[in-house]
């Protein structure tokens, strides 16, 4: 059986300056797998490629076992592939529920209202101020919007980028236990994130990638115990 997300000897540049050099990876349906690195490492850019929102200058992407690299975004979006960037993106001037509307916009089916209902049952904040513009909340409650809205198209994959960037302790704990629920509900993920701890804990398998690079890949505890790791991304000082 061919894995859910597959890429394959991956190169992306922005002009002359190549950001992802030859990385590769899988994901099997139903984990949670992390990309961990430094900044610049090319994390990002490979999430934005596998979204169809940049070209890869080589290599493959497959999900579910066909090849997406040369779709335009939105076609990859009504495959199952959702992404909820980094600074989350949200459009600040609509309400909560205008922006999880707009999550939905592929879909043709009956089920948006009862999804719409399942975001809020996981973050009841949503619900409480749905008709509150987006603007106005917390960097957490932003967060929280973010990855409701990218739960709204019904992804196979869901792809989050940077969740506890500039969150508190007790606030990234809630979008971690969060990521464990929705993988519990048949989420596959996709998880960047610079907190390389707390990733690799909640993580089935976890890659390791370095100047574009893919260096490491290994079950996240066994990443976690991994000296190589532990020095260069937990902050371990001997």
């Amino acid at each position: 059986m061919s894995p859910l997300l597959e890429v394959r000897n991956l190169s992306v540049a922005y002009g002359a300056i190549e950001a992802v050099r030859d990385i590769s990876f899988t994901v099997e349906a139903g984990q949670i797998v992390s990309l961990i690195g430094s900044n610049g490492a090319g994390k990002t850019t490979t999430l934005r490629t596998i979204s169809g929102l940049l070209r890869p200058a080589s290599g493959e992407i497959l999900f579910q076992g066909k090849p997406i690299h040369a779709e335009p975004a939105h076609a990859i979006l009504g495959m199952g592939i959702s992404h909820s960037p980094e600074g989350r993106r949200l459009f600040p001037r609509m309400t909560v529920e205008e922006n999880l509307q707009l999550g939905a916009y592929v879909r043709k089916d009956d089920g948006v209202q009862a999804d719409m209902d399942r975001v809020y049952e996981l973050f009841p904040v949503l619900g409480e101020r749905r008709h509150n513009k987006a603007g106005l909340f917390s960097g957490g409650e932003q967060q929280m919007l973010a990855i409701g809205r990218a739960m709204m198209s019904k992804p196979r994959l869901l792809m989050l980028d940077e969740p506890s960037m500039g969150l508190s302790p007790i606030m990234t704990q809630k979008i971690f236990d969060t990521i464990k629920e929705l993988q519990s509900l048949g989420t596959t993920i996709l998880l960047v994130e610079q907190n390389a701890l707390a990733a690799l804990a909640l993580s089935d398998h976890g890659y390791v990638i370095d100047l574009g690079r893919t260096t490491l890949d290994g079950p996240g505890h066994s990443l976690l115990a991994d000296q190589r790791v532990r020095d260069a991304y937990l902050g371990e000082v001997h």
